[in-house]
């Protein structure tokens, strides 16, 4: 039975860089991985062949090979008859294949120390703090229930006046290969879980696994500035890790309550302000809160409509990690007045009985408009 092209067989084009080849072969090889397909025999052959076709059009000579004269480029003979089983021809092993391609998938586990035992999981905790503690900033104690070193056994797992031995499956490697055929593969010992050690006589008070779970206070620095979803990483101060790995690390992700006052948009703060009608029409002034405690004066010029926004230079937040502070924007909403007196009312009758069109331009523009709409 003739062998498929390579090409076809990946599923590229025969112009295919070496990224699309190895994009090509990751897909292919997972597909049809034993681990995925156990007792496929067919899947079996299928992986064989998509490692034999990356085998070859990955090294530049054998492809220029097999492009000129196809399989038989390799058969007995071919290419100093060396075949595709190791480092024959000028080849890399399939074992050098996996672990370059697949990495942590074939056992190579970035999460593991250099000994082979589990580093520690990584731990969230969620934090609200308020937005007058987000301009000052602060040191917060954290309670936080997790993992740590056993004391008993120093985080080694092995009860005192022992140690773990080296794991006579993987000879502490934490891996085992298996070949077969033309390839190798290679999977966690399943006698030491990837540890490289077992623990033949395991402490009493952490069961061997080398940490116990209790609770901590750790005090934390909450950088002035900080803003809302911001992410603050304390390293080392995760879970502690399987008999003496190195710990994960904590992650605070801190929310900001919302203020009664002002409203926040990075550096920036916002408020609004109600003013009288006398205040709008014939101008003063108010004051406004500061989040440093104190308190500044805004001035309205007289004429000031609803919306006019004033801007009061760093009177906003601290920039993160910065000297330089963000402004605040005071706008002003003119109140109409409710509940008026007799004298209150015969007074706004008579300032409407004096007024005229310079005295409310945009209400003025606005009929002008709806006249020339319905046609005068």
């Amino acid at each position: 039975m003739a062998k498929p092209d390579f090409y076809e067989l990946l599923g590229v084009s025969r112009d295919a860089d070496e990224k699309t080849l190895k994009s090509a072969f990751r897909k292919k090889a997972m597909q049809y991985h034993p681990d995925r397909n156990p007792d496929d025999a067919e899947a079996e052959q299928s992986f064989k062949a998509v490692n034999e076709a990356y085998e070859v059009l990955r090294d530049e000579q054998k492809r220029a090979a097999y492009d000129r004269f196809g399989h038989q480029a390799f058969e007995q003979g071919g290419m100093g008859g060396g075949g595709f089983g190791g480092a024959g021809a000028g080849g890399a092993g399939m074992g050098d294949i996996f672990e370059e391609i697949f990495g942590e998938f074939m056992g190579g586990g970035r999460r593991r120390s250099s000994g082979g035992a589990q580093r520690g999981s990584d731990m969230r905790y969620n934090l609200e703090i308020s937005l007058e503690e987000a301009f000052e900033g602060k040191t917060v104690d954290l309670v936080l229930p997790t993992s740590v070193a056993c004391d008993t056994c120093s985080g080694s797992g092995a009860k005192p006046g022992t140690s773990p031995s080296t794991c006579s499956t993987c000879g502490g490697m934490g891996k085992v290969r298996m070949s077969q055929g033309f390839f190798a593969m290679e999977r966690t010992c399943p006698t030491c879980g990837g540890r490289g050690e077992v623990i033949k006589d395991p402490c009493d008070t952490c069961s061997g696994a080398g940490r116990v779970t209790q609770e901590r206070t750790l005090s934390v620095n909450i950088p002035a500035g900080i803003d809302d979803g911001n992410r603050i990483r304390v390293a080392g101060e995760g879970e502690a890790g399987m008999r003496g790995a190195p710990a994960g690390d904590l992650y605070i992700f801190v929310s900001i309550k919302p203020h009664e006052l002002f409203q926040r948009d990075g550096a920036d703060l916002f408020c609004r302000a109600p003013i009288s009608v006398v205040t709008a029409a014939l101008g003063g002034s108010f004051e406004v809160p500061t989040l440093d405690s104190g308190r500044t004066r805004v001035k309205v010029p007289e004429g000031t409509q609803t919306g006019k926004q004033f801007r009061l230079k760093t009177k906003g937040m601290p920039i993160l990690r910065q000297r330089d502070f963000g402004d605040m924007y005071v706008q002003v909403q003119v109140e109409t007045p409710q509940k008026l007196t007799k004298r209150q009312r015969e007074l706004l009758e008579e300032f409407e009985a004096e007024g005229g069109e310079h005295n409310h331009p945009e209400m003025s523009g606005f009929f002008t408009k709806v006249k020339d709409f319905f046609g005068g």
